[in-house]
């Protein structure tokens, strides 16, 4: 049997255009790739805050290894309301992780935040990885926007991260940001 040359395969798929057995491959990466711990294990609300935009999925030798996925949400930056592609569910399987994978997947990613929104966000305690592609950590205060007004999620300040793309207004990373409410984690 002739292996190919290239074994890497990076693909933008819509949460339509997955196959069954597809979603099933990434669950399963992401489920593995965060472990059981309690507080860091990738859960129910995380995978439907996944679902409903594009994905970036990565196969080596035809076999997903690397998984994001971006979804519109409306931050609002100092009071401005802000088309941001929202970075969700990144993750290596643990086996290949350190290779250079998540990075493959992270450029074309970013790539896809800057030609289509104002803003590119996430939430996460990895900061290292994102800084060193350019992402940038908000140093505001954040809160999330409810039915019954605006409400401070000081334990996110610190966990959120930026990327200004060639829309973006011009902010300071010390104004306050929030989001819409959502079931699960806000940010």
């Amino acid at each position: 049997m002739k292996r190919d040359a290239n074994p890497v395969r990076l693909r933008r798929l819509a949460t339509d255009d997955l196959s069954a057995a597809e979603v099933e491959a990434i669950r399963s990466l992401l489920f593995a790739a965060f472990g059981a711990d309690e507080e860091e294990r990738f859960a129910e609300d995380d995978w439907q805050h996944a679902i409903g935009g594009m994905h970036f999925v990565l196969d080596l030798d035809g076999e997903i290894v690397a998984h994001a996925s971006v979804v519109e949400r409306e931050l609002h930056v100092d009071g401005r309301p802000l088309r941001t592609g929202y970075l969700e569910a990144v993750a290596t399987t643990p086996e290949h992780q350190g290779k250079g994978l998540g990075s493959i997947v992270m450029r074309d990613v970013e790539a896809y935040i800057q030609d289509r929104f104002e803003l590119g966000a996430l939430g996460t305690g990895s900061h290292h990885f994102y800084e060193r592609l350019g992402w940038r950590t908000w140093r505001g205060p954040s809160s999330v926007r409810t039915d019954s007004g605006t409400v401070p999620t000081p334990d996110e300040d610190g966990y959120i991260l930026v990327l200004a793309t060639p829309s973006s207004p011009d902010f300071g990373l010390a104004a306050p940001i929030s989001c819409e409410w959502r079931p699960g984690d806000v940010w």
